[in-house]
């Protein structure tokens, strides 16, 4: 038989020389499991996780052993949150809280050190403590951590220290005002300590009934081997989208696809789940629209550059995947941009998108606390390494001339179809349905039937 009809790898045909060596009959056998193995093995491309660490951290362990004699440090939810996405490598190359030496780092350098390597990282992760708790705390020895009345997990103690919420908020946030959503979540907190050590967790019980969206990194970089992504993109969102929210993802994607030609990009809605403030939409509600939008492919249905995709033999809704990320919000701006990108790092993608007001809540005069593209700019001055590259996307509108969401600098002097925020919920409170142009009618359902049950709850 011909070798070169019989091996489809041309690279395997190339080298038949050297196979005929072992013999034609094995050459053509091994040729065509080189072949199998290639294919099989189509080099994804994963990002190394930060921190300069092999793999994401995992401190998940099956058992704690005997926890009956040790102190214990009473954990609130949105603390048990942020433990978990160490525990399960989200936040690499942490092992635990924040002890006092990265503490003070993260807040004047904006960094970690590690292997004698600066990492860029922007809000500390300590773990606040009472005072009483604090007291029975010694370095070197463990503590036992407890939620609602169960202990999960066990932390040996680094260092306990006082917490300068001041100091936090204003090297944090960039303010010393206090008088918005993000510096409440601290001054709205009774406890005076901190402290930072190394855990091990038990695995974390989820009854949510989206837990099966939710992805770890374990989860995220086995998926973007198995499907061989050579680029990978995630849209970090707290809000139900609005189509010029959901044009950042589809613009990001179609910007990595026409500038670096990958052959199949790995696109990701990756929301965050986990706690927000009290008037931001729950994550219930917000994944049943993301699911809307995905499963019933109306991801950039009217705004897609329908011939790039088809030029490049993609699809964008077969290559959307819906990952939830359990984590909380901060509402930091800049800070916490940077926090998100170090989150998808350690998910594995390559690229994350970087939208206008990114993570930003205001002052509660309605004044902006940031510009509109600090979030942005904060990437050009960072304090240590990070391999994650960010995708800039700027002001996007419908305009009446197109017919579709574009970008505002690419459309100056077009017609614009826009609806304030406040007018949207509104709308939707009333049992209406908000122009398509706004909000997809999959999303708007969604919603409308979140605030009916709600006003029936209230009334």
């Amino acid at each position: 038989s011909n070798f070169n009809t019989l091996l489809p790898c041309p690279k395997v045909a190339a080298d038949r020389e050297s196979w005929f060596t072992l013999g034609q009959g094995r050459g053509v056998l091994l040729g065509l499991v080189w072949w199998s193995i290639e294919k099989e093995i189509k080099m994804a491309k994963i990002l190394p996780p930060h921190g300069g660490v092999d793999e994401p951290v995992n401190r998940i362990v099956d058992t704690l052993g005997d926890t009956a004699g040790l102190p214990k440090i009473n954990v609130v939810a949105v603390d048990q949150t942020s433990l978990y996405r160490i525990a399960d490598g989200t936040l690499s190359p942490l092992t635990g809280p924040m002890g006092k030496a990265d503490y003070d780092q993260v807040l004047n350098e904006k960094s970690i050190t590690r292997s004698g390597e600066k990492w860029a990282w922007a809000i500390p992760v300590p773990l606040p403590v009472t005072d009483a708790e604090a007291e029975t705390l010694k370095a070197g020895e463990k503590a036992a951590l407890e939620f609602e009345g169960s202990v999960f997990g066990v932390i040996t103690i680094d260092s306990v220290y006082d917490w300068d919420k001041s100091e936090f908020i204003e090297k944090t946030y960039g303010t010393s005002r206090t008088d918005h959503p993000g510096a409440r979540l601290w001054t709205g907190d009774e406890r005076t300590k901190l402290c930072g050590g190394e855990i091990s967790l038990l695995a974390f019980n989820d009854d949510r009934e989206f837990k099966d969206r939710i992805m770890s990194p374990a989860d995220t970089r086995k998926l973007l081997a198995e499907e061989g992504y050579d680029a990978s993109i995630a849209f970090q969102t707290r809000n139900p989208l609005h189509r010029a929210h959901e044009y950042a993802l589809v613009y990001g994607a179609e910007k990595v696809l026409r500038d670096e030609k990958p052959s199949k990009i790995g696109v990701f809605l990756n929301p965050l789940v986990g706690q927000l403030k009290g008037d931001d939409v729950p994550a219930a509600t917000r994944m049943l629209t993301y699911e809307r939008l995905i499963d019933g492919h109306y991801l950039g249905d009217g705004d897609k550059d329908v011939e790039l995709w088809k030029s490049s033999g993609q699809d964008l809704n077969q290559q959307t995947k819906l990952a939830g990320l359990d984590m909380r919000m901060y509402y930091g701006g800049p800070s916490e941009a940077v926090m998100h990108a170090i989150y998808r790092q350690n998910l594995g993608f390559t690229k994350f998108i970087i939208g206008r007001k990114h993570a930003d809540a205001p002052y509660d005069d309605k004044t902006d606390i940031w510009g509109d593209f600090d979030a942005q700019e904060i990437f050009s001055k960072l304090g240590g390494k990070l391999a994650i590259e960010t995708v800039n996307v700027g002001f996007a509108a419908y305009f009446e001339e197109i017919a579709r969401v574009g970008l505002v600098e690419d459309n100056k002097g077009k017609t614009t179809v826009s609806i304030s925020g406040t007018k949207v919920r509104s709308i939707l409170n009333s049992g209406e349905m908000p122009d398509s142009r706004i909000m997809r009618p999959s999303t708007a359902e969604v919603l409308i039937e979140y605030y009916k049950k709600k006003n029936e709850a209230a009334a």
